[in-house]
Parts: C-alpha cells; sequence; structure tokens
C-alpha cells in the first residue's frame, strides 16, 4: 500500500513538473469544456464563433423561445448563461493572448 501511494505521489509530481499543472487540474478542465461545449451545443455556433456569431445565435435563440413566443423563462435564462459562458472564454482567450 505504501508503494502505491508513493508511486501517485511520484506520478503527481512527474505532471506537475511536465505540464505545470496538478493533475486534478485537467479534471476541473474538463468539466469547463463540457460546460462550453453543451453552450455551443444549444446555440448552435462552431467553436471557432466570434463575439458577433455568438450575439447572433442567441438573439435567434430567444426569438424562438422567448415567453412571448409560446417558449419559457428557464430557456431564456439557458440561451443568456450560455452566451455569457462564451463570452467569457473569449475573454480569457484574448488575455491570455496579451
Amino acid at each position: 500500500m505504501g508503494k502505491l501511494i508513493a508511486l501517485a505521489l511520484l506520478g503527481s509530481l512527474v505532471c506537475r513538473m511536465l505540464t505545470g499543472q496538478w493533475p486534478w487540474g485537467f479534471w476541473k478542465n474538463s468539466k469547463q469544456l463540457q460546460k462550453e461545449a453543451s453552450a455551443r451545443a444549444l446555440l448552435g455556433v462552431p467553436r471557432t464563433a466570434t463575439r458577433a456569431q455568438i450575439a447572433d445565435a442567441t438573439r435567434r435563440l430567444i426569438a424562438k423561445v422567448h415567453p412571448d413566443r409560446g417558449g419559457s423563462n428557464q430557456a431564456v435564462h439557458a440561451a443568456t448563461a450560455a452566451r455569457d459562458l462564451l463570452f467569457a472564454r473569449l475573454d480569457r482567450i484574448e488575455a491570455e493572448k496579451k
């Protein structure tokens, strides 16, 4: 059992040295990537979508699911949350480039 713990610790340290990130940091990133993928699927935009394309897709979706047109408030909130999530991703990418 002690060898297994030592091996896990050594593996974690090697991962940290090679990638600059702890192994459990990859799980956090994968959850974020899953959220972004579902937001893109909801809005129907590609991964390389621009801010204008995301805004247009959000506008079109809200026009379809708005409560005045037989939709629900939850659908409108989901669309705006997806837009905000993708906008935050674009902001992070722009900040990394600087």
